[in-house]
């Protein structure tokens, strides 16, 4: 007989303690190993943990309990004798062991990141009852940080069980191939019996079906399935497609006499559409609100006039590209000029942890970047250390692999300080909200030629506004004004980034 201790894990770089949720099981309970047996409740996210082992449950923290990490969460005492291994329902064959014919695999959502307890299916590439080959991307799953790709494990056919839409724990069933399928090999005699019989069974069971959410607003409304033409597979009435039925006014016949009498009505079409909030947008959502509530966040601006810049990009972009294979734009001067000033002025790049400052002693720049599916921030890692050349290419990398959807986890954590460049939208001036945790944001905007005085003389000069968004909590005014000079010290003058003064 042995005794399992299971403590709090490790959740996060900045999280200390967590508190007790729901427990699924009750003290004394018999539990099976990697079966979630309760949650665990931080400042960020809230987390699952599974039995280590099989045995007997004897809880040590109770629901509402804050335990530091590495704390004893509950102990499982299992028999020596007994067989510990997890019986698994579903599968997953290895690259030299070929599944059985017909074998059915369970495709599970894997675990994608420590903060993350479920996801969203997304698009699926492949129709339920379509064979798929092994390592083939079958389908798309949303987090609220980013998109995964989920490969088949196998060759057979696909049976698909979270529809588009559906949010699936970790570990929740995704779908199920059967292995070594292959579509029914049709004679010449039963063909047309069979495509008959197919085409009645889709149109049954998808066409005009509604799904319960719909059934119930169409009932609610007294509108007739019949009535109404679904958007989803095959046919399938969503429950969009029912609220929409919902806002359709029925056109009425009236005789000449009547309408002349009433008065005129807007031709246009007044409709709406809903469209639910995918994951990443209500993360950025929450986390926006919680950085105006939690911080004390002020913007200080200036000016930059880009001329020498661009002077320099005009005389050297061609050789640069020619040399390097990438365009020489203005994310690798403002990177680079940051990265300076991050150095001078280290409250800038620090942030809050408790009742603690911790200062960084490298840049990670993180690039805001408008992906489709929301807001992405991907991070160039030590930028500090980084030729022009480097940057160029790394922004151009994340910023590809952000608009395609591939961006990982790892990608977008860590940053110490962020870009923001509204300007390729036509932005003129904006401020910036922080991407907390850290204490700054820099807001890059659009180039405008103005008449500025220089040398007691009104000349035209492209500017560009800069705006300066900080945590007043941890950077003084002093610092945040000293910072933003700096930068645009840097910028109107090139060479000094180039020569490091």
């Amino acid at each position: 007989m042995s005794i399992k201790q299971m403590k709090v894990p490790t959740v996060g770089e900045s999280i200390s303690e967590v508190t007790v949720g729901k427990w699924n099981k009750n003290n004394g309970d018999y539990v099976n190993a990697e079966e979630v047996i309760c949650e665990l409740e931080s400042d960020k996210a809230t987390f699952e943990v599974t039995a280590e082992s099989s045995g007997i449950l004897t809880i040590k923290a109770k629901q509402g309990d804050v335990l530091p990490i590495g704390a004893i969460i509950c102990e499982i005492e299992s028999k020596s004798g007994s067989s510990e291994t997890k019986k698994d329902s579903s599968p997953t064959p290895s690259n030299n062991q070929q599944p059985a014919a017909n074998q059915v695999i369970e495709m599970k959502v894997p675990t994608v990141g420590e903060s993350i307890s479920e996801v969203t299916v997304g698009k699926w590439n492949k129709k339920d009852g379509d064979l798929v080959q092994a390592e083939e991307v079958i389908c798309e799953l949303e987090s609220d940080k980013a998109t995964f790709e989920l490969n088949a494990a196998t060759t057979g056919i696909l049976q698909i069980v979270a529809q588009s839409g559906a949010v699936v724990p970790i570990g929740g069933l995704v779908c199920k191939i059967t292995a070594n399928g292959s579509a029914p090999v049709k004679t010449t005699n039963d063909a047309p019996q069979t495509t008959n019989q197919q085409t009645t069974t889709n149109k049954n069971y998808a066409e005009n079906t509604p799904s319960p959410a719909a059934n119930k607003i169409l009932s609610e409304k007294g509108i007739s399935a019949e009535e109404v033409k679904g958007s989803g597979k095959d046919g399938r009435i969503t429950k969009e497609d029912a609220l929409n039925a919902n806002k359709q006014q029925p056109v009425k016949e009236t005789s000449s006499s009547s309408t002349n009498n009433q008065p005129a009505t807007t031709s246009g079409a007044r409709g709406q559409k809903r469209e639910k909030m995918t994951s990443l947008r209500k993360t950025v959502a929450r986390r926006l609100v919680a950085v105006k509530n939690e911080t004390a966040m002020l913007t200080t601006f200036n000016e930059v006039d880009m001329k020498p810049i661009m002077d320099l990009r005009a005389k050297y972009k061609d050789s640069f590209k020619e040399k390097h294979q990438v365009g020489l734009g203005f994310m690798s001067f403002f990177t680079k000029a940051c990265c300076m000033a991050l150095q001078e002025f280290p409250a800038v790049n620090a942030y809050i942890d408790g009742e603690e400052i911790v200062y960084n002693n490298y840049c990670d720049v993180s690039i805001a970047v408008s992906a489709p599916k929301g807001l992405v921030v991907p991070v160039i890692r030590n930028a500090e250390t980084l030729s022009f050349e480097g940057i160029e290419k790394e922004v151009v990398r994340l910023a590809t692999r952000a608009r395609d959807n591939k961006l990982s986890i790892d990608e977008m954590q860590g940053g110490t300080f962020t870009i923001t460049n509204g300007g390729i939208f036509g932005s003129m001036l904006s401020t910036p909200i922080i991407n907390a945790p850290q204490s700054a944001i820099l807001g890059m905007h659009n180039i405008v030629e103005r008449a500025v005085v220089q040398n007691g003389q009104i000349v035209i000069r492209p500017i560009m506004y800069v705006a300066l968004s900080y945590d007043h909590r941890i950077i003084d005014g002093r610092e945040s004004v000293g910072f933003l000079v700096r930068v645009k010290q840097l910028l109107e003058d090139p060479q000094r980034i180039l020569l490091g003064v």
